[in-house]
């Protein structure tokens, strides 16, 4: 775009100028868009040399392309100018429009910052608009204004020109034309940028989505084949504890297919005295172990482990279950258990398991002597207690009349009562305590052997548990001593059973091949709160041997 031209623009320049300024709105990257807005200042805007300065986040400004010589591109091309050098460039000099001329007469200030640059000196000029080889041409590029925020927006870089290809300064067309090609190219800097921006943040989602297909995938798989079970289920809401997902695993373990288990929630499945413990893992979370239902109606040892799935925004969202079988360990911790409490021969209960039941019947008199405590402690009913020995609910609590003697809580409790404590003929009924000893065990074990004499133990055992109610206790102190616990019995419907007892007991019984038989004998003891399990076995087993020292020595066995 020749200056003696002007005011006259060749309709050619005026066409290149347009094909520059469409090929900088569609190069394809940011790096191709700077390239074309310096290549368009030399072919279309008549100056041999062109750099594009682009503002780095970090506000300095960069030279981010060149065009015209490639040995000046070679040299300062990724150099780094400070914003501090560039802002003092673009308030010195001459303001023509939003350009910026800094004649050589002034420039030489301007030598020893640190802003990249590719002038060289020359003879002064020769008239009054020649151009001198240290002559400088900044055309600022801004964003768009936004409404109301002013005639242009932020800085975005700054295009350097030098060397015009007619040797002057540009005239008043020609600098229209460099301020109007730096509007153009701030705007397709920022669309570039912006697509840049728009094409890695789609890269980057389209990542995330893959990492995200691929977590799911994993989880999928994971949840799918695990070797235990796995479930999903609601939290909160009308559908709280609706299973939504499980896997294959989970429905072999409960013989349920999956379509059917969606019906349900772990609340639907487990057994109803295991309700509790799944109610208090479901809201924590954690760990729990307790019985869930098969198809077929049983019930399976699981170990419950539950993870809130949460939501940051919205709170827990979904339980996530593991759900292991522990029906073996159970069932072998429960053999432990039946172990320690029952007698390896016999398979009753054995004198520690008989303590325990017995004493849990029991309660032990208050230590106090305060007649309230007493009469709370000695009445059968809360009614016949002092007022303020209980509360309303019928639990003893810390009585302190007239701020005196306290005595210690207790809850309530029926206590155990004897009936000959009170009388014979009210119909009083307790807990009978059977103690029953062997007649001629010892012969057996002397002329048969051990075999012989445990195999007597062992039918024994049966009988008496066969002759008693379900309910009852039947145990094996120790040697050919056992003790039945029978509970709500009268004094002659003991009686009753001790004969039907022993009546069973000395029918023949089959030992290594023959038939030997055994006597017994029972003593009737009465377990009443105040006394200890020893006390009341102390008691039945002295009225065992008065009970067998009455009869004849040759009626005490049948053989």
């Amino acid at each position: 775009m020749e200056t003696e031209s002007e005011p006259y623009v060749r309709l050619a320049s005026l066409r290149q100028l347009h094909q520059v300024m469409a090929d900088m709105n569609t190069a394809r990257s940011l790096a191709d868009t700077l390239q074309t807005v310096a290549d368009g200042v030399v072919t279309a805007l008549g100056y041999e040399l062109a750099c594009v300065n682009l503002v780095r986040p970090d506000g300095d400004l960069v030279v981010a392309a060149f065009s015209g010589n490639p040995a000046a591109e070679a040299l300062i091309t990724g150099r780094v100018g400070s914003r501090e050098s560039w802002e003092r460039r673009l308030t010195m000099g001459e303001n023509w429009g939003d350009l910026v001329f800094i004649p050589h007469t002034e420039g030489w200030v301007l030598d020893d910052d640190d802003v990249p640059q590719w002038y060289t000196d020359g003879p002064a000029p020769r008239f009054e608009d020649e151009w001198h080889p240290s002559d400088r041409l900044f055309a600022p590029m801004y964003t768009p204004a936004a409404p109301g925020g002013g005639a242009c927006g932020e800085l975005i870089g700054v295009l350097s020109v030098d060397r015009p290809r007619n040797g002057r300064r540009p005239g008043a067309w020609g600098r229209e034309a460099l301020q109007m090609y730096a509007f153009q190219a701030a705007i397709a800097i920022s669309n570039a940028r912006l697509r840049a921006n728009m094409q890695r943040a789609l890269v980057r989602l389209e990542r995330e989505q893959q990492a995200l297909r691929a977590s799911e995938e994993s989880f999928r798989q994971a949840f799918e084949y695990a070797p235990s079970g796995m479930a999903i289920a609601e939290m909160g809401g009308d559908q709280h504890g609706r299973i939504l997902r499980t896997n294959d695993a989970l429905c072999r373990l409960l013989g349920r297919p999956a379509s059917a288990m969606r019906r349900y929630s772990f609340s639907d499945l487990v057994h109803p005295e295991d309700i509790g413990t799944l109610l208090r893992t479901s809201a924590e979370g954690g760990r729990a172990e307790l019985r869930l239902g098969r198809r077929d109606g049983t019930y399976v040892w699981v170990s419950l482990r539950n993870s809130v799935v949460a939501d940051a925004a919205d709170g827990p969202r979904f339980l996530l279950t593991h759900v292991e079988d522990i029906e073996e360990r159970k069932r072998r911790e429960l053999q432990l258990a039946h172990r320690a409490s029952h007698d390896s021969l016999t398979g009753l209960p054995n004198s520690a398991e008989l303590r325990s039941r017995l004493s849990s019947r029991l309660c032990q008199r208050p230590q106090s002597t305060h007649p309230a405590a007493v009469d709370a402690y000695d009445s059968h009913d809360a009614a016949y207690a002092h007022p303020a020995a209980f509360d309303a609910n019928g639990h003893g609590f810390d009585y302190r009349p007239g701020g005196g003697e306290a005595y210690e809580a207790y809850d309530h409790h029926v206590h155990t009562v004897a009936p000959e404590d009170v009388g014979r003929d009210d119909g009083t009924k307790g807990l009978a305590v059977l103690f029953c000893d062997l007649d001629g065990f010892k012969s057996i074990n002397d002329r048969f052997g051990h075999n012989a004499g445990d195999a007597v133990l062992i039918e024994v055992a049966r009988r008496l548990s066969r002759g008693v109610r379900d309910g009852d206790t039947v145990a094996r102190l120790g040697g050919d001593e056992f003790v039945i616990l029978a509970d709500g019995l009268g004094r002659a419907d003991a009686q009753d059973l001790a004969v039907r007892l022993r009546n069973e007991i000395i029918q023949p019984i089959r030992a290594e091949g023959r038939a030997v038989r055994v006597g017994a004998s029972f003593g009737i003891g009465w377990a009443h709160c105040g006394m200890t399990a020893d006390e009341v076995l102390k008691s039945a087993d002295e009225r065992m041997y008065v009970e067998k020292r009455s009869r004849p020595k040759q009626h005490r066995r049948a053989g």
